[in-house]
């Protein structure tokens, strides 16, 4: 009955393509919004960096001068060339506020000095200021309305804002196929708590992500299962996905030529010649284009400086061979290792999500004909290879930099791709599909919510503290109570919402006004779930 009634509200609820990205908009943003709030000001990777270079773009300073600052990372030390702006005197507090705790998963975020507003402004320099400024001109300028701290918070939460759209985007793309349950559950697995948690975070890492799960839930529809009333909108999707991850950093070039490579590999007969017919098409492969050009022109012209002074054992090969032994880690990175990655998500968080991805893997390929077998497992050997190969070339000048949320732009489309395949070639007789994506969706849910706990009781006990919290020695606004509930509800409603929305038997949703379509019709509207299981 429960089950019912759940898949008739999400039935209401997603009755059009507007309704449809406004719901998965909220509970997105509820989710990502939840750890903008609940996670200290400087209990993010580099988060100091991030503030100082979007409050500087914010106030017209995008270029600056290069200053060395002596560091020491990874036991390596070295000259970082970073650009110094003068900002007012909060943020030079930033770099220092959570030197207490940072590293030591044991002690609370408490002992952080508090940070004042004080009057003038001082010379302060960011590790990020050589990074493209668009992001950071996106989520920099509330700096300017609110000062302090609370400017702070509503940066991070222009970047949940940021985020979520893109991801609500996604989600879109997934319930336009016609079985939409096997998709949407794609999707959400792709958005791990450690994506959730960057998406709240004033970090170019997370729209980066975001933009890779919008990339790879838009471009195989449109070539796998391409329908030409929805093709306007889908290459809509493609090109902004793809002007926000090339314009992060040079990487995302590589991440977009990737999710391309897949789709392609996997289109059906006619469909890239359908694609490649529309107007629209070179006009965002213009603006693609352009984007790539303005971003390499950016990176050759803001060269890196530092000077690290690398072991001299620190070859090539070793480098590759230690990140190979590093990929369990680079796993955890990548599902769940928050803060400076000293607050490890429960166990249970790894492995619940990495069975829900195996899973669909291994239905995947059980089904699969030869293309798609081989889609699987080269998006299988990218996540091991690109790793080894980035490190082995960067060893020598940086060290070993590398973290596991610097591949889940790509990395996301493993569970999109698999779950599009068992889509297309599964059957859906003599098997009790319903209730498998009841259990992945109902048990992704409390992993989320167990994985949101673990980091609060970080950041509030220490990770030795009650799992209980109380007493809680640092509280985010309004309680880490009120947190967990929004996160919990928010992540439970994204996982029953994916597993019970199902529309195999029902038409594919038409587009008005699109190439193909009658602009005269009725607004689109997202074919509704009647059928049984």
């Amino acid at each position: 009955m429960m089950i019912t009634a759940v898949k008739s509200l999400a039935d209401r609820l997603v009755s059009s393509p507007r309704r449809l990205w406004a719901v998965a908009f909220a509970i997105l943003f509820a989710l990502s919004a939840s750890w903008s709030i609940a996670t200290p000001i400087g209990a993010s990777p580099d988060e100091h960096a991030h503030l100082i270079r979007a409050a500087a773009v914010a106030r017209g300073q995008v270029e600056g001068r290069e200053v060395m600052v002596p560091h020491l990372v990874g036991g390596i030390e070295g000259q970082f060339a970073e650009t110094g702006v003068e900002l007012p005197r909060i943020y030079q507090e930033l770099k220092d506020v959570n030197s207490c705790y940072v590293f030591k998963s044991e002690t609370p975020a408490s002992c952080a000095p508090r940070l004042i507003d004080r009057p003038g402004e001082a010379l302060v320099t960011t590790a990020a200021g050589r990074y493209h400024p668009a992001y950071y001109f996106a989520v920099g300028w509330p700096s300017l309305l609110v000062p302090g701290a609370k400017g702070f918070y509503l940066m991070r939460l222009m970047s949940a804002l940021i985020c979520s759209a893109l991801v609500a985007s996604a989600v879109v793309s997934a319930a336009e196929w016609r079985r939409r349950s096997f998709t949407l559950l794609g999707t959400v697995t792709a958005a791990t708590p450690m994506a959730l948690f960057l998406f709240g975070m004033v970090n170019p890492s997370g729209p980066e992500i975001a933009a890779g799960i919008l990339v790879w839930s838009a471009g195989l529809p449109m070539l796998m299962n391409p329908d030409p009333q929805l093709l306007n909108r889908r290459l809509a999707r493609l090109g902004i996905g793809a002007l926000v991850l090339i314009s992060i950093r040079p990487l995302g070039m590589i991440w977009f030529a990737g999710a391309l490579f897949f789709a392609l590999l996997l289109s059906q007969k006619g469909a890239v010649r359908e694609v490649l017919r529309r107007k629209v098409t070179w006009l965002w492969g213009g603006l693609g284009a352009a984007s790539a050009v303005a971003a390499l022109a950016w990176s050759s012209s803001h060269p890196d400086n530092s000077i690290i002074n690398t072991p001299s054992d620190l070859t090539p090969l070793a480098a590759a061979r230690k990140t190979f032994d590093f990929g369990l880690l680079y796993m955890k990175q990548m599902i769940g290792y928050f803060g400076w990655l000293d607050a490890e998500a429960p166990a249970a968080t790894l492995l619940v999500w990495c069975g829900v991805v195996l899973a669909l893997a291994m239905f995947a390929l059980c089904y699969a004909r030869f293309r798609d077998a081989l889609a699987i497992v080269g998006v299988m050997v990218g996540i091991v290879v690109i790793p080894i190969t980035a490190q082995a070339m960067q060893a020598r000048q940086l060290g070993m930099i590398w973290q596991g949320r610097y591949l889940l732009p790509f990395a996301v489309g493993l569970p999109i791709l698999c779950a599009a395949i068992c889509h297309e070639r599964l059957p859906w007789g003599g098997f009790a599909w319903r209730r498998l994506l009841v259990i992945s969706g109902f048990s992704l849910s409390l992993v989320n919510a167990a994985a949101f706990l673990w980091a609060l009781r970080r950041n509030t006990v220490g990770s030795t503290g009650p799992l209980l919290i109380n007493p809680a020695h640092w509280s985010p606004p309004g309680t880490w109570m009120l947190w967990l509930g929004v996160y919990t509800l928010a992540a439970l409603a994204l996982g029953l919402f994916a597993a019970v929305s199902d529309n195999r038997d029902r038409p594919l949703p038409q587009s008005a006004g699109t190439a193909g379509g009658d602009a005269s019709q009725d607004p689109p509207r997202l074919a509704g779930a009647h059928a049984e299981a």
